[in-house]
């Protein structure tokens, strides 16, 4: 479950475009901020996607990408031309493809790779998807089967592309557009695949081409409706909407951070889904928001705003630019197992914590995680057109004042008393002993 956004030019506060997403994956699904380099194949080469290989292309742009530590693919990524794309679990009454094949993050991660405009991008998921078709599982630790949809922008552009299977819709964004797990393409598509409405008729979806409507006829009811999608898209979309003409980085990041109820505490249901996800007991709560990203896509130096780290509630979005992303230190890679050595798992110490008691512990460090925060969008906004030694250097500063912040942040929050309820303690002691997290307390 995740929530994707795009604020493009002419809905913003200084006429440039941002990009928003929380990854929502399992708890113990390590996720990493990863860099790749521009490369140049063979005529031959193949490349080995998560499941299946196929033909490489001849160059690959650098990307940076924010990918679950055990797939090929990624859930957010941006690449050197400021191309940006999310994408979002979406569930039909067709069946999900269980044969494996590209999943939802592969195709994002070759679209980053092969394609400079949102039009490349969306032409490439396409030309895969026709190709090559979507499936296999998705989940970790879990069976989780799915479509995929994406939000595709630069600076000047911006597209939502919805798929079933191998067919497809899509939309270009004017002002501001959101989607998370359900389909958001009614009737209003600028493109759309030569077979989209004739399935829907053959398997009796919608009962003739003149009534099609992609959403209704598509959706599927059981996952449309526990995930939520429908209730957090309302909540991102219209939270942008009421901003419109002055959004900035900072709005996007807030709309991350989002918890309904201003006296959250992410024990007290198991079927409540907020855009800022927390885990707890059942199927329904099972994943927690584990990667946030923003981007200010500024034509020529497009700043990343990323945590590294699971719930934008307790954590802090960082700068990064693309011509020295290679030079982030994020530790060991994470895997499904706490290390200590992890960027992301040293925050999970702090995040696992934090709900043992989630309004008086937040209350220990939020105005600090809120004055930090400021400091570093400031501070990247002054660099913007600095050196790149100055850029990198600003970089690996606030990661490392980030760090040592949390550790200041941890101690604090254990002088507070936890306060557990039953099904939230078996879910997070579960969760905590598969990855071997011994001292959350």
């Amino acid at each position: 479950m995740c929530d994707t956004l795009i604020a493009t030019k002419s809905a913003t506060a200084n006429g440039v475009a941002v990009f928003a997403k929380n990854s929502d994956r399992h708890p113990n699904e390590g996720q990493a901020l990863k860099f790749f380099p521009a490369r140049d194949y063979g005529a031959n080469a193949s490349v080995k996607c998560t499941y299946i290989e196929i033909p490489q292309t001849r160059h690959t742009h650098a990307v940076l990408l924010s990918k679950p530590f055990w797939m090929w693919g990624a859930e957010i990524g941006v690449n050197e031309h400021g191309l940006v794309i999310g994408n979002e679990a979406v569930f039909s009454k067709i069946p999900a493809n269980k044969k494996p094949a590209l999943i939802g993050m592969d195709l994002l991660r070759a679209a980053l790779e092969r394609a400079v405009t949102p039009g490349e991008a969306m032409q490439v998921i396409i030309d895969l998807l026709e190709e090559f078709g979507q499936g296999g599982n998705c989940g970790h630790d879990k069976e989780l089967y799915y479509h995929n949809s994406f939000i595709i922008a630069n600076h000047e552009d911006a597209w939502v592309l919805e798929t079933v299977d191998k067919q497809w819709a899509a939309r270009q964004i004017k002002d501001t557009y959101s989607i998370s797990n359900c389909f958001t393409l009614g009737t209003q598509y600028d493109k759309a695949s030569a077979n989209l409405v004739q399935l829907a008729e053959k398997k009796g979806l919608t009962k003739s081409a003149g009534t099609f409507d992609l959403a209704k006829d598509y959706s599927d009811f059981l996952f449309t409706t526990f995930g939520k999608g429908r209730i957090r898209r309302e909540t991102t979309f219209c939270k942008m909407d009421d901003q419109k003409g002055n959004i900035t980085a900072e709005a996007m990041m807030n709309i991350l951070r989002d918890h309904k109820d201003p006296n959250f505490n992410p024990q007290n249901s198991i079927t409540d889904l907020d855009v800022c996800m927390h885990s707890s007991f059942g199927p329904i709560r099972g994943d927690q928001s584990t990667a946030s990203m923003v981007v200010y896509m500024d034509k020529d130096n497009p700043i990343i705003f990323a945590t590294g780290t699971s719930a934008p509630c307790t954590s802090i979005f960082k700068p990064i630019w693309m011509n020295s992303a290679f030079l982030l230190d994020l530790g060991v890679d994470p895997t499904g197992v706490y290390d200590p050595t992890s960027v992301f798992w040293t925050h999970e110490n702090l995040h696992r914590a934090t709900t043992l008691n989630y309004a008086e512990r937040i209350k220990t460090y939020a105005a600090d995680r809120d004055e930090l925060e400021k400091k570093f969008i400031q501070g990247a906004f002054k660099l913007n057109n600095a050196s790149f030694k100055e850029r990198a250097d600003f970089t690996a500063k606030c990661f490392r004042e980030t760090a040592q912040a949390e550790a200041e942040w941890l101690k604090r929050v254990e002088k507070i008393p936890a306060r557990k309820k039953f099904l939230y303690s078996i879910a997070s002691n579960k969760f905590n002993k598969r990855a071997k997290m011994l001292d959350v307390k």
